[in-house]
């Protein structure tokens, strides 16, 4: 059966769909060298390579990989740590003159988001409208977004989860009831933890001596701007050096 086909004549229960899930949840620790209990220290890209083809036995009898072997387009996987707002993306690499001849897909996750994720900050974590437990039950929930993603462009050709299609696949495979995640995200962490937002007035130290700025931006760490009339001007017509700094090191003034 190939995979248009397959979207129209399938349908399954939503216990049928949680036990599903479950399985592969369980392979995942059972198989990972990485992965060795829900909230996991560590992922690699052949976790994302394993979950896809969990997903394409367990959920669409293979029509996923038989897809792309039939438009020559190969798959990749990243795990990113520079996401710091999207829990993951599915990218489509179109052919261009004079560089590749051939499609390709990629799915890439956010390590970054999971790993800040059940672990200091303390409340409800609900991705595609799930409550999740641990960080592989949340990896699952983006994992499953992305799939909807790829089948969606390899289809369709285009994909939007803004879009009722791609809500009505979500829903029909995975029981997805939203297209967003509440995982914790580096801005939420600065203010929990820390006590820090964009626009903050802080001190911190370098090499001995002393800085004050105010925070134009939180990802992973915090860029803070100093003014220093020998640096870039600003439009706000100041100068200013940029510090990227780690929240620990930050100490609000008021």
């Amino acid at each position: 059966m190939d995979l248009p086909v397959y979207l129209r004549r399938t349908q399954r229960p939503l216990p049928e769909i949680r036990a599903r899930t479950r399985e592969i949840y369980d392979a995942v620790l059972k198989q990972s060298p990485w992965i060795k209990d829900g909230n996991f220290a560590a992922l690699h890209s052949r976790d994302l390579e394993f979950l896809f083809a969990a997903y394409d036995k367990t959920f669409f009898e293979g029509t996923l990989n038989s897809s792309l072997t039939g438009l020559r387009a190969p798959l990749t996987f990243r795990v990113s740590k520079r996401m710091t707002r999207v829990g993951g993306t599915t990218t489509r690499f179109r052919p261009r003159f004079g560089f590749s001849n051939k499609t390709t897909f990629e799915i890439a996750v956010s390590s970054t988001l999971l790993f800040a994720t059940f672990y200091d900050v303390n409340r409800p974590i609900r991705v595609t409208g799930i409550e999740c437990h641990d960080r592989l039950e949340a990896l699952q929930r983006v994992f499953e977004h992305e799939l909807i993603h790829l089948t969606e462009m390899m289809v369709f050709d285009d994909s939007s989860c803004s879009q009722r299609r791609f809500q009505q696949l979500a829903f029909q495979f995975f029981a997805h009831t939203e297209a967003t995640h509440q995982l914790i995200t580096p801005g939420e962490r600065a203010v929990s933890k820390y006590g820090i937002r964009p626009g903050d007035k802080v001190r911190f130290r370098v090499e001995g001596t002393e800085y004050v700025g105010f925070v134009n931006r939180v990802t992973k760490r915090a860029t803070v701007l100093v003014e220093d009339p020998n640096s870039p001007l600003y439009s706000d017509g100041r100068r200013y050096a940029k510090f990227y700094v780690p929240l620990a090191m930050l100490e609000p003034t008021g």
